[in-house]
């Protein structure tokens, strides 16, 4: 049986506390409406000075699994009538969000994640989800 992505809320995660509340938020939301999860996390290897730096000596994607399965096992513990499912991808996350937001019902992201400059309310990824995303957007603070 194939979800009703119409029906399906996306969510950003990160390892921040702030992507957390956001999925526990959705959670609470999907649970009350019926609606299924997707959480997304994405990931790339940071450039620096022109190159990639742990590339090949750092498996960030894997980190990256792993710390999503963690999030999302927590929030299904604090939420079993929500179904949350996940999907870690190679990439830059509002450009992988945005994409995840192509029919989905909404799109919640945390106000502050792992980049940007300390004090910033809203990081570049929300701002790039809440101007390209296909659906609307729930900025959770």
């Amino acid at each position: 049986m194939v979800a009703d992505v119409s029906q399906r809320i996306v969510v950003g995660i990160d390892g921040s506390d702030g992507s957390y509340q956001a999925l526990e938020w959705a959670a609470t939301y999907a649970a009350e409406t019926g609606r299924s999860i997707l959480a997304i996390c994405a990931w790339e290897y940071p450039a620096s000075y022109g190159f990639y730096v742990g590339e090949g000596v750092w498996d960030l994607g894997a980190t990256s699994r792993v710390m999503a399965e963690e999030q999302v096992a927590k929030a299904q513990e604090q939420h079993p009538a929500a179904r949350i499912d996940l999907k870690v991808v190679e990439g830059h996350p509002g450009q992988a969000l945005v994409e995840a937001s192509e029919g989905a019902s909404l799109l919640v992201v945390g106000c502050r994640g792992r980049g940007g400059f300390i004090g910033m309310l809203v990081g570049s990824t929300s701002t790039h989800c809440v101007h390209a995303a296909a659906c609307p957007v729930l900025v959770y603070r």
